[in-house]
């Protein structure tokens, strides 16, 4: 890693050059500098506490005074003189996680990979796809996340809401990409494990099976651990196999990922409830040093409807769900209403009609363009047949004899914005309609089922019903006690889940080894700085999101078969070749700066480089207007421009993208390399004093004073700047 002028990257480079020497004989001095070394790279990644100059003073004070003459307390004598001398440096590292030398590389990662909440470096694994090295993207993203296959079909994608291709035209197709080289890398047996650490004997125990939990075993796992997860389903999961239906994620595919996870090791006690079927006291009495809390929120919100404790025939979303995936496929009733606008409502009602009901109807308080669920799913329901009734509120439950008949409806209005910015739903009086249905399946929200957390009564709740925990270390207060999942966060997503595990995973280790918390959430890292991909710009800007191949509509209706088809090969290819690579270009603007302002050409129409305002972009104006002069290469502070010569070509690219690409001249006299002739012509219309027998002469600066000398003519060099 370069380190330039920044403090913190040159001590992790001399820490770095120390430990792969033969110079530390002394294993416990080799062991404080190891530690030494973990710490800076804590600061350079935007990782760091404030305990950590504290540490690394204990730690370079006891390599001066208990460490042997030598290598150890030079090293020792080093740190506390850079703690000494630029002891704000480290502090600003610390506290704004900025790099004003831009050497800590990893503290400046992509748009896309910072929305994601686990981190994933995106544009290495997409770059890695586009060159059909699937297998190696699996292993990249699985550095941050477990689950490439599970995410790959069912993450909400945050990434390509920040992706900066949408500024041009779509979003790359992050999600799928990732779904397919993890499909592509199992079918081919090259889904492997990374190599875990030495067993150092401590045990863990994780409660609940779900993404969180199983995040956060398997990078215990990797870390030298032995975790140990209970859970009350028959099946490890969670909610990612009684959530989320089969037509959206297999079964299979949520057990292969599983498997990868056991196969480290991790041990799984399934059919067990904390609180019935083990205690608390019990598992601390088993040697368990540190505890993961990660339930879920399995339990479901009341829709307050009149009525709706009278019917059997109501059946909260979360528990209907949960019966389906464990078998049960009986049909509520012919006609059934889903009272709600979120994923889970899409997920109620497009099973609904998998399992052979005549009607399914969802009922929403407000318009189409609120509903909180994806778009992808509302567009599939209702080419499923999902009928939707927007702008209505349930009112009250009919029926008799214990049977339900109707829902009895009130139409509205959009008012003034609640507290969640949303326009709030406002009753038209006289509106009442009744909706004549057999079954109704609310589906408004999850909570967490507080039973069997009882013995944890030093728990800290929040008004959501939420434990309460340290963002940075998910720690809840209890000593060796953490927490994460949706038991946290309330009910989220898989990846967020997923986030929260690893992190967990981290404090854990940190918790057990003694090493000081961080005092705020790792900042995802750089895994990489993959090759770019030459492609030339009039295909990159012809390249265009594929639609996802569906399984047709009446197969859809009768079947839980995966509904999404995926990618074939050649448009995977294709769009991982949209990507920008914003891990390398940081859209700071230099080149056009330099382009249009200092050099007076206006090649780079970038309009993507504004976040706020995007303007139009055209990559294939550049070949036009270019002279290839290089001065937007010789200025760009990360190498996203690069200007190179290949035989007798000059070429110009963007992470890749070949902007411009010209025949370059030589001098006429001692052949040296002059440029193409748009460059050359350039730089004779700005050389003063030349005469007209020089301009029509094909010569180098040097060659062209001589020949002028001998003329006696005057000349000067050419003003600009490259």
């Amino acid at each position: 890693m370069p380190s330039g002028t920044c403090p913190v990257a040159q001590t992790i480079n001399r820490l770095s050059d120390t430990l792969s020497g033969d110079f530390l004989k002394n294993a416990k001095c080799r062991q404080r500098v190891e530690e030494l070394l973990k710490l800076f790279q804590d600061i350079s990644s935007g990782r760091g506490g404030a305990d950590h100059l504290a540490a690394i003073q204990d730690l370079s004070e006891a390599l001066i005074h208990d460490g042997p003459e030598g290598p150890c307390r030079e090293t020792g004598m080093g740190i506390s003189a850079d703690l000494e001398k630029r002891r704000e440096v480290f502090q600003s590292h610390l506290k704004t996680r900025n790099c004003p030398d831009a050497a800590c590389v990893k503290l400046a990662p992509a748009p896309c990979q910072m929305a994601c909440p686990a981190g994933i470096d995106v544009p290495s694994y997409i770059s890695l796809i586009a060159q059909g090295r699937d297998a190696e993207a699996v292993e990249l993203i699985r550095k941050d996340n477990p689950f490439p296959w599970v995410c790959g079909l069912v993450c909400t994608n945050p990434c390509e809401f920040m992706c900066v291709r949408g500024r041009v035209d779509k979003p790359v197709s992050i999600k799928y990409l990732k779904g397919f080289a993890a499909e592509r890398a199992m079918s081919e047996m090259r889904y492997t494990n990374p190599e875990k650490a030495p067993d150092n004997g401590q045990k863990v125990c994780i409660v609940g099976a779900g993404p969180a939990g199983l995040t956060c075993a398997y990078y215990l796992a990797l870390k030298g651990y032995r975790p140990v997860i209970i859970d009350a389903l028959p099946m490890a999961g969670g909610m990612m196999m009684v959530g989320i239906p089969r037509y959206r994620l297999p079964r299979e595919v949520v057990d292969r990922e599983v498997a990868m996870i056991e196969e480290l090791g991790v041990e799984f006690r399934l059919n067990t409830r904390l609180g019935s079927d083990v205690t608390f006291d019990e598992l601390k009495n088993q040697g368990f040093e540190a505890f993961f809390i990660a339930i879920g929120a399995h339990a479901s919100y009341k829709a307050g409807i009149p009525g709706e404790d009278s019917f059997p025939q109501v059946i909260d979303a979360i528990d209907f769900l949960r019966r389906v995936s464990l078998g049960d496929r009986h049909m509520p009733g012919k006609k059934v209403a889903v009272i709600g606008g979120g994923n889970v409502a899409m997920d109620a009602a497009r099973t609904l009609v998998r399992l052979g009901c005549h009607e399914v109807h969802v009922v929403y308080r407000r318009t189409r363009a609120e509903m909180p669920a994806n778009e992808e799913e509302v567009l599939q329901a209702e080419e499923e047949g999902v009928r939707f009734s927007f702008l209505a509120i349930p009112v009250e439950l009919k029926g008799s004899n214990g049977r339900l008949e109707a829902l009895h409806c009130l139409r509205t209005e959009l008012g003034p914005p609640d507290e969640s910015g949303r326009r709030r739903p406002v009753p038209v009086e006289g509106s009442d309609y009744l909706l004549n249905v057999d079954a109704v399946i609310p589906a408004i929200g999850q909570t967490v089922d507080r039973n069997g957390l009882s013995e944890l009564g030093a728990l800290k709740w929040t008004k959501r019903n939420t434990v309460s925990v340290d963002i940075a270390t998910m720690a809840t207060g209890m000593d060796g006690i953490f927490a994460g999942g949706d038991l946290v966060s309330g009910p989220a997503t898989v990846v967020e889940a997923i986030g929260g595990g690893k992190r967990a995973a981290e404090a854990i280790d940190r918790y057990l080894s003694g090493t000081p918390g961080l005092s705020m959430p790792p900042v995802p890292v750089r895994r990489g700085r993959v090759d770019f991909i030459e492609i030339p710009a009039s295909t990159k800007m012809a390249l265009r999101r594929p639609e996802m191949p569906m399984l047709n509509d009446e197969r859809r209706r009768l079947t839980f078969q995966q509904a999404e088809l995926g990618y074939p090969e050649n448009s995977v290819r294709e769009e991982a070749r949209r990507c920008l690579r914003c891990d390398i270009c940081t859209r700071c603007g230099t080149c056009v700066d330099i382009c249009r302002n200092k050099m007076g050409i206006d090649a780079l129409k970038l309009g993507y480089l504004e976040f706020d305002d995007p303007g139009p972009t055209d990559l294939r104006i550049t070949a036009e207007r270019c002279i290839l002069c290089g001065a937007c290469a010789a200025n760009c502070p990360t190498g996203a421009m690069r200007m190179q010569e290949r035989g007798d070509e000059r070429i110009l690219n963007l992470c890749g993208i070949i902007l411009n690409r010209l025949k370059v001249e030589f001098c006429e006299v001692c052949g040296k390399v002059l440029g193409p002739a748009k460059y050359h012509d350039y730089i004779k219309n700005r050389v003063q004093g030349i005469s007209r027998d020089l301009k029509d002469k094909t010569l180098c600066l040097e060659c062209a004073r001589k020949t002028a000398a001998e003329n006696h003519v005057e000349i000067s060099p050419p003003r600009i700047v490259v």
